[in-house]
Formats: structure tokens, C-alpha cells, sequence
């Protein structure tokens, strides 16, 4: 078994922005990621945690930490995917949300994504 493909882990994000949700006179903009985490190794992976950092085009930043993504904790085996859908809410019609990436029984790892 090649090393390198042990543990290897493919991230794709869609992202739309929620007009009926946003208002641009106070400067609310919701936007919904889609998130597809697929194991292409060869090896069981995990997501445990995720540390998102997410910053408007203002520079303004938040955080938002915590177990699993919405409730779950995956175990996906080589060739298995997990996808899930978020928001987040920022004070610019664009910035960057996050995106992830999993190792094998670690915890999440901040990505980004431009919306």
C-alpha cells in the first residue's frame, strides 16, 4: 500500500448566496455552502472537530469551533463520501467561507472557499 495514498481525503464546496434571507441595507448577506468530504485513501477516516475561521471582505473574522459538522461524526471507508449543508451569515455580499478537510481520526482542519 503506497504511503501517500494511506491517507488522502477530497473536499468539494458549492456555495449560493440566500437572497430571501439577506438584506443588503443592513448589511446581512446569508450564504449556504454545500460540503462533499470523500475518502479517496485507503484507510478509514474520521472527522472528529472543526475549527472554521471566516472572514468578510472587510477583514472581519469569526470562529466557530466544535465536535462533528450539523450533529455528525463520520467514519467514512475508502470510497465512501459524506455531504452536508450550512450557512454562514457575513456583513459583505462576498468573503470567504470555510471548507474542511479531514485526516484519519483527527480532528477538522480549516479550509476556505471563496463565495
Amino acid at each position: 500500500m503506497a504511503e501517500a495514498k494511506k491517507y488522502e481525503i477530497a473536499v468539494a464546496v458549492t456555495t449560493h448566496y440566500i437572497t430571501e434571507q439577506s438584506d443588503p441595507a443592513i448589511n446581512r448577506h446569508v450564504f449556504a455552502y454545500t460540503v462533499t468530504i470523500s475518502n479517496t485513501g485507503n484507510v478509514p477516516a474520521q472527522l472528529i472537530s472543526r475549527h472554521w475561521i471566516i472572514t468578510d471582505a472587510e477583514g472581519k473574522v469569526q470562529e466557530v469551533r466544535g465536535l462533528g459538522v450539523v450533529g455528525h461524526q463520520p467514519l467514512l471507508a475508502p470510497g465512501q463520501s459524506f455531504e452536508y449543508t450550512s450557512g454562514c451569515q457575513l456583513a459583505t455580499p462576498v468573503g470567504p467561507c470555510p471548507a474542511c478537510c479531514i485526516e484519519p481520526q483527527a480532528q477538522l482542519h480549516a479550509g476556505r472557499a471563496v463565495l
